[in-house]
């Protein structure tokens, strides 16, 4: 990947993108964020259980923010994250160029054998992820790498800083008119920024060999 983002051409291709899920009672979701301590502080937190939440898409490239998408379903599913990707995204991508590399986790909807055979058929070589027998991506992606993506290190960090701020948000509504609001201030700077960022913890993963990492 940092040989191939040498290239400017590769990097204004690339298109990172992840899901996140957004609880009313201001629970985060431990799959986007992690929390680091020398020791174990042994507190107990109550939350509040099955607070309504929303489960919200977005892409981002070296230059430009796709989303918020917001799925109307409680659990995305290998269908319903297809049906994003074919009605919703892919055509924004083709809009601004059909030239474009799209890189997924390994999320189960993610493992979808629709899903695969739409990316292996359509995104030949111009997909990244997680691959099966039969896969044709560009690159395979690490199976558990959540500071490798500028979705995980910047965006749901940065929303979720600006969505939980007191008061909090009492209706689902206000959730996403909240998430809305965050996700405009991201400019095309910090979308720079963060690409620039991005090779720097791709060198740290390589340099420890892909070992764990407290933080960087």
């Amino acid at each position: 990947m940092q040989e191939a983002l040498e290239d400017e051409y590769f990097a204004a291709k690339l298109i990172f993108s992840d899901e996140a899920t957004f609880h009313l009672s201001g629970k985060v979701n431990r799959h986007n964020v992690r929390l680091w301590g020398t020791e174990n502080s042994r507190a107990i937190v109550a939350l509040e259980r099955d607070s309504p939440k929303r489960n919200v898409f977005c892409a981002i490239s070296q230059t430009k923010l796709y989303g918020p998408f917001f799925f109307c379903e409680k659990t995305v599913t290998g269908t319903s994250y297809l049906d994003m990707l074919q009605l919703w995204l892919f055509p924004k991508l083709a809009a601004d160029s059909g030239d474009f590399v799209f890189q997924q986790d390994g999320a189960p909807p993610h493992w979808n054998i629709n899903l695969r055979r739409y990316l292996n058929n359509e995104l030949r070589h111009r997909w990244i992820g997680r691959v099966g027998e039969d896969g044709v991506a560009l690159f395979t992606w690490p199976p558990r790498s959540p500071d490798l993506t500028p979705c995980d290190f910047f965006l749901w960090g940065y929303i979720k800083d600006r969505v939980y701020v007191a008061p909090l948000p009492r209706t689902v509504v206000e959730l996403r008119e909240r998430i809305d609001a965050a996700v405009m201030t991201i400019d095309r700077m910090m979308l720079q920024n963060v690409w620039n960022e991005l090779d720097y913890h791709l060198d740290v993963c390589r340099v420890t060999q892909g070992a764990h990492i407290e933080h960087l």
